[in-house]
Formats: structure tokens, sequence, C-alpha cells
């Protein structure tokens, strides 16, 4: 062992490697947003955008798939059309539905209302509807449909004046009919306090109702309805194919649509169609897709538009504080921790402008829901992973300037 004489120096020791603490970097890229608040507001508007459109998107996408699911049990899911099909069968046919069809259909259990209709086409052509017996001119080609009473009880009508008619105005075949509201302003009806007319041809009805809406079978608002016994005397049986409407409770409805064909014609089932309401899990995810498809590209463009303005801020910031990355690389700082620093600056504004976007499209989706009078639904999930898209969208944007400051060279940082 070599002895050290007195005063000799010592071996310089070496140089410890410079590091760069977590809560310093943290401070540095709040001083780096901080300096100049009105550039980083404008960049993270970019990604506030995005992040607010696909909270949004998704919201309003499960709030719109709910309210289809309450529509369809109420409507759809209770009501089966019955199809007469019997010529496509046998051409020598005649009707597939009985005379009494409504009420072999009303005896079935589970059934409120059901009734045949079918639109009236004379062999002479489709006659004109006027609201006085003479005169050529004021004809309307107006929609006549036939129907039984079933049919206005199934579609639950809501009436502007007066009322439908029932089994007794069928049994005695009388000239009635109820019309929808844009038919009698057409025609000129206005009260039914004068018992008004209507002429079909030159045959003369009453009109005894006026219907303002319906739950089902929107057409009757564009249409003449008559008795169906009354449309037999007149023109005869039906010249195209007739349909039935059932109206049914809740979960009966495929129950109904099996049973049906068998129930009207125990002879010829084949005769009769019956079309059950469709599955809500297949409409509703065939809506949800398409309204996810449709929306979340737009919400992918936003976050595409707000990452280019944070690479573009930050790669301008890169340029402006050449200086400031040439003495920190001169006092011993790394390239990576110039790389984390401008990193950590982005990732923020990233982060801040998806806690933004996800307040903005809660807000948006809650606040169209309240004036939809709907049930706002949004899935915990996706507030929790937008301000994560944000961020990410803020980290992957300062990749490219954050790679181009840590390359800046001291000397020539020091010399501009």
């Amino acid at each position: 062992m070599r002895a050290r004489w007195p005063g000799a120096r010592r071996r310089p020791t070496a140089v410890e490697p410079s590091s760069f603490a977590l809560r310093d970097l943290l401070a540095e890229a709040v001083a780096g947003i901080l300096q100049r608040p009105g550039r980083s507001g404008l960049t993270a508007l970019g990604t506030v955008l995005g992040v607010g459109t696909f909270v949004a998107v998704l919201g309003l996408t499960a709030t719109a798939s709910s309210q289809i699911d309450s529509r369809f049990d109420l409507l759809t899911a209770t009501e089966v059309t019955v199809e007469d099909v019997a010529r496509e069968r046998d051409e020598f046919a005649g009707d597939a539905f009985p005379k009494d069809a409504g009420e072999r259909i009303e005896a079935l259990g589970g059934v409120r209302h059901a009734g045949v209709y079918w639109p009236v086409r004379p062999a002479g052509g489709a006659p004109e509807v006027r609201s006085s017996p003479v005169g050529d001119a004021s004809g309307e080609r107006i929609e006549i449909v036939a129907a039984s009473p079933g049919v206005l009880d199934a579609a639950v009508p809501t009436m502007a004046e007066g009322r439908p008619y029932d089994d007794y105005h069928a049994r005695s075949r009388q000239p009635v009919a109820v019309v929808g509201s844009a038919v009698a302003a057409r025609l000129g009806i206005s009260t039914l306090e004068t018992r008004p007319a209507l002429f079909i041809g030159d045959q003369p009805f009453t009109v005894i109702g006026v219907v303002d809406d319906v739950e089902r079978k929107a057409d009757v608002l564009m249409s003449v309805l008559v008795p169906d016994t009354t449309a037999r005397d007149l023109w005869g049986p039906p010249a195209e194919s007739a349909r039935m409407l059932v109206s049914t409770e809740v979960g009966a409805a495929r129950q109904i649509a099996d049973e049906a064909p068998v129930a009207l014609r125990p002879d010829h089932p084949e005769y009769l169609k019956a079309i059950p309401p469709p599955d809500p899990k297949t409409l509703r995810s065939s809506v949800t897709s398409d309204l996810n498809q449709l929306f979340l590209l737009l919400a992918g463009i936003c976050l595409v538009i707000g990452a280019v303005g944070i690479a573009n801020t930050t790669l301008v910031a890169v340029l402006e504080r050449t200086g400031e990355i040439g003495l920190r690389r001169a006092l011993g700082a790394r390239g990576r921790h110039v790389t984390t620093q401008f990193l950590a600056e982005s990732g923020a504004l990233g982060a801040l402008g998806g806690l933004v976007g996800t307040s903005l499209g809660t807000v948006a989706v809650v606040a169209v829901a309240v004036a939809r009078d709907w049930t706002p639904v949004v899935h915990p999930g996706t507030v929790a992973a937008a301000p994560v898209v944000g961020l990410v969208t803020g980290v992957l944007a300062g990749v490219y300037p954050a790679w181009r400051a840590a390359r800046v060279q001291p000397v020539e940082a020091l010399r501009r």
C-alpha cells in the first residue's frame, strides 16, 4: 500500500449524475403552462372539444338507447300485424279473414283490441272525396280506408271533436266516417256541431269524429275511415289484401303472433302471415352502433385537431426557449430530462383539456335529457376514461417537440 505524502492532492472524485425529481418536474410543467396562460388555454381547447364530444356522444347514445327501449315497450312491443296472403298461396282463395276476425283474436289472452282494415279500391278507380254533393273541381284524392271499430281502438286515437264509430255503426252498416284533422282542414270541416257530411263519389257520409293524434297507425291522420261492413256493401270485398292491427299486453305480442293464424283460420293458417314486433335488443344495438360510429368519428377528428394544436404550440415553445434549454443542458441537465419536461407540459395541457371536456360533455348530456324529459345515462367508465384520453392525446402530441428539444446542443443554444 502506497503512503500518502502530507499535503498531496486528492484525485478528483467522479461527478454525480444530475437528477430530475418528480416534484421538480411537475413544478416546471405548471410554470411552463402558466407562463403563457392565453396560449395554453387555446392549445387545450382542441382537447376540450374532442373529449367533450367523446363524453357527450357516449352519454347521449346511452340515453337515447334507454329511451328507445322504453318506447319500444310502450308501443312497438305491444303491436302485431296480420297480413292476408291467401292469394299468394292459392289464386282461387277468397278473403282469408273471417267476418268475426276481431272477436276471435280478442278472445285470446293478452289481446286488448283487434280489427281488420284495407284501402278502398273500387273497380272504377279511387273515388273522389268532396265536401259538397256537386262540383268536380272541389274533389280531393284522399285515401279511403275501410276499418272495423277494433282498428280505431287499437290505434288509440286522440279526438279533436266527436267520437270514433263503434260496433253499433258497423252492425247497422251506418254511412259514417272518421277523418284526420289534416283531412278535415282540406275539406273545410271546422266543427261537427252542424253535422257535416262528406261525399265519397256520390255516396254521402256523416262525419262523426275528427282525429287529432294517434299512438299507432299514423296514416289515419291523412285518411277517411269508414266501417268495414259499410264499405263491403258499397264497394264489395277488398280489392287488395286486407290486414289486421292487434294491440296486446306487454310481453304477449310474440305469443299472439304465433296463435293468430290458427285462431283465425284453423283450416288454412298458411293464408295468414303474422308479423311480430322486432327484438328490442337487436333494435337497440343497431341504433347504438350507428350513433357510435357516426359521432365517435367526429370526436376522433376533434381529438386529432387538439393533438395537432398541442404539438404545434409545444414545438413553437421549443424554438422560443432554445436559450433556456441550452442553459439547462450546460448546467448538467440530460437529454431525457428535457424530453420529460416537455412531455409533462403537453401531457398536463391534454389532461386539463380532458377534465374540462369531461365536465362539459356531462353537462351537455344532462341538459339534453332534461330538455327532452329523458333520464340521463352516463356510464362511470366513460367519465373515468375521458381525462385519461386527454392525457394520452397530450403526451402523444408532445413526443416530437420533446425529441427536438432533447437534440438541442448546449453550445449552439447559448450562442443564440
